[in-house]
């Protein structure tokens, strides 16, 4: 199929459950970090809010105080495995950024324990068990990409792998790898036929990105019940032909780790133009909240 000589990149996504206490997601954390990287993990993303379980399931003053710094106590932690390991990690955070700022954020942090730099969610929810507004700021630094050893990533968070523009945009900044750390998951009233089609619809408009962007798409999310909430895992790879590659359970903790070629992004976007067709004459609306009446 490819006759490009072979770029593979080793993607490590850590799903797991998470404890009230985050001194102890930390050290699970770390010690599935090493895991990855023992097996052969390049790159190791953790899932959305990794440090404490999804507290914004209400709206709760105290949960400020969960919050930390960039850098911080995770980062320190991070980037002294990183430079060990000669790992890539990504790590979602609660950030403090100053009194009365919250982001939603994820650190990149290279194979030398650099830290390259942060992203800070853009799209913020607010739904019933959603309620991000309360906690969040709406990132301010754009979409960005950030040149690691291994590979070119992107990362976005969530709630932002439902837009098309996010990926987009990623991509063209030069993106190879869009990372999507997650929490998402099924209220405990939803019906079975419900549940799937949510499952569903959230695995495939990830893996579109993959094929109108012509990249890898890693979306990692958490398990467990937590009050209401039933986080789905079903973590999963997939190339820039949406083709799944790996997934992880549905039900449990997983430690998935999948080959990404990195030549294939030549031999699909040179088959697949879909970077060279774009009209970006004609896409100026798009600024536009709503062009009908």
């Amino acid at each position: 199929m490819n006759n490009n000589q072979q770029q593979l990149v080793n993607v490590g996504l850590v799903q797991m459950s998470c404890s009230p206490d985050p001194a102890v997601n930390l050290k699970k954390a770390s010690a599935r970090i090493q895991e990855a990287a023992e097996k052969g993990a390049q790159i190791v993303c953790l899932q959305e809010l990794y440090r404490t379980q999804y507290f914004c399931r209400s709206e709760d003053y105290d949960n400020f105080r969960l919050a930390e710094t960039i850098p911080g106590r995770s980062t320190e932690e991070f980037s002294e495995i990183a430079r060990e390991k000669c790992l890539v990690v990504i790590a979602p955070l609660f950030e403090k950024r100053a009194e009365g700022i919250y982001h939603n954020s994820a650190v990149v942090i290279d194979a030398d324990g650099t830290l390259l730099g942060t992203y800070r969610k853009m799209h913020i929810p607010d739904d019933p068990g959603f309620y991000e507004k309360f906690y969040f700021t709406p990132g301010d630094r754009g979409f960005v990409a950030f040149q690691t050893r291994y590979a070119t990533v992107g990362v976005l968070i969530c709630w932002d792998q439902w837009y098309p523009e996010a990926a987009r945009l990623t991509a063209l900044k030069g993106a190879q790898i869009l990372f999507y750390p997650t929490a998402i998951g099924w209220a405990a009233h939803e019906i079975p036929k419900v549940r799937q089609a949510q499952l569903s619809a959230w695995e495939i408009v990830q893996r579109s990105h993959s094929i109108t962007n012509g990249v890898f798409v890693a979306s990692v999310n958490r398990v467990g019940s937590e009050d209401e909430l039933e986080f789905w895992g079903n973590s999963f790879v997939s190339n820039p032909f949406g083709e799944l590659l790996a997934k992880a359970k549905q039900g449990g903790e997983e430690t998935l780790i999948v080959g990404c070629d990195l030549s294939q992004i030549e031999f699909y976007r040179v088959h697949w133009p879909f970077l060279r067709d774009r009209r970006i004459d004609a896409y100026d609306p798009l600024t536009e909240r709503y062009l009908g009446m």
